[in-house]
């Protein structure tokens, strides 16, 4: 089975190189846990894998068999600008790797469609040019998730999509969307994504739904990686816990290993080399 990777060296090796093409990955984590720093990793070492190849293999080194470096990588916020995300992700991971590996991503910044129905005044949100053509067939559209589901059709084909983040549409649901319908809409991108035979991931902050909510967007994906934090003793921990995830979480568990302890540094999110948590 082709993979893309996920960008995170260490895990990409215990999985077989990466996420299994065609699937929507789930990033559900509490505030502060790692889910948002796993976002930035992934979208900067896959876009540098692209524009600086002596970077990437510093930083992440070779490729397993059967790993394909996507095509293109988009990503897509619908509240932030480009300019702060990057600001964001340089304040986690090394300001050279960011430059590096954000030049070539596509940058989607949905905010037009996102606020545009809400209170929040024009001038707010429309700092960035709004000529949004050359970025999909979504132009024009009022819905938030008919504009995002535009541009995943035109672009998510062979890609990775990192989607930064679906709390936002989740808060936006009573105002364009029923609930129920935003699950049956994810578990449609899920039959879709199967077809464009890339990788997108969705990353929601598990502090805003209730458990049931969380379930049924679990449902919706391929796989779901969980980050929380764990006390021992005095100190506290961020740890990733691989739930279900198709294809993947067998090859875990035949080594007795779904949770990891995880550690963020110049490079960005990655697992402990030095501790498993079994």
């Amino acid at each position: 089975m082709e993979r893309l990777p996920l960008g995170i060296s260490r895990l990409d090796r215990m999985i077989g190189g990466g996420a299994p093409a065609g699937s929507v990955v789930l990033l559900a984590g509490d505030s502060g846990g790692g889910a948002r720093e796993f976002c930035y990793t992934s979208a900067v070492m896959n876009g540098l894998a692209a524009t600086d190849s002596e970077l990437f293999d510093l930083h992440y080194g070779d490729l397993e068999p059967g790993t394909t470096v996507p095509e293109e990588v988009h990503y897509v916020s619908f509240t932030d600008g480009r300019e702060a995300v990057v600001d964001e992700m340089s304040v986690v991971i090394d300001d050279e790797i960011v430059e590096g590996g954000m030049t070539d991503v596509e940058f989607v910044d949905l905010a037009r469609e996102y606020f545009q129905l809400t209170p929040v005044p024009t001038e707010w949100y429309t700092d960035q040019p709004t000529d949004l053509t050359d970025l999909g067939e979504y132009t024009g559209n009022s819905n938030v998730f008919e504009a995002f589901a535009d541009y995943l059709t035109a672009h998510a084909s062979e890609n990775l999509v990192v989607v930064d983040s679906i709390t936002d549409l989740v808060v936006s649901v009573d105002d364009q969307l029923s609930w129920e319908e935003l699950v049956v809409a994810l578990k449609g991108l899920a039959r879709a994504s199967h077809q464009w035979n890339g990788v997108v991931l969705l990353l929601v902050n598990a502090d805003t739904l209730t458990p049931t909510q969380l379930g049924r967007l679990k449902e919706a994906a391929d796989g779901t990686l969980r980050f929380e934090w764990e006390s021992g003793g005095s100190e506290r921990a961020r740890t990733l816990v691989v739930e279900q995830f198709r294809s993947v979480l067998s090859r875990l568990e035949d080594e007795n290993v779904a949770r990891f302890e995880t550690e963020i540094h110049d490079a960005g999110f990655d697992i402990s080399n030095v501790r498993k948590i079994r």
